[in-house]
């Protein structure tokens, strides 16, 4: 099996979900999306596969949030075109696999997909 995971390295979540994955034996295609933001289309994609509104996908609790007028309300548009510009306000980390997506919060969320 294989996942995807979008990847901060400087998140401890993000790498217990790494060093899960590798623990499972599972190889991981690692996007770095603080380096390579996602498109609109990826981000669309992926909040389907999730299976939750945009706004759920964000993390609340940066600055750059409530910067940028963000909130419940925000529109998916609005919230993906944030995210092209601002990528260190998707939630951390997600992982793919042909089984589903999760948010990696709390680590052990993923497993059911793996």
């Amino acid at each position: 099996m294989t996942a995807t995971i979008y990847h901060n390295p400087r998140c401890s979540k993000s790498r217990q979900a790494l060093a899960l994955l590798e623990e499972k034996g599972i190889d991981a295609n690692i996007k770095l999306y603080l380096k390579e933001s996602l498109t609109a289309k990826e981000l669309k994609e992926l909040i389907s596969d999730l299976g939750i509104k945009a706004h759920d996908i964000l993390r609340t609790k940066e600055v750059e949030y409530k910067e940028l007028g963000l909130s419940a309300e925000s529109t998916e548009s609005d919230i993906i075109n944030a995210l092209i510009n601002t990528p260190k306000l998707l939630e951390r980390p997600i992982v793919k696999t042909v089984k589903g997506a999760r948010i990696g919060r709390p680590t052990d969320a993923i497993l059911d997909i793996l």
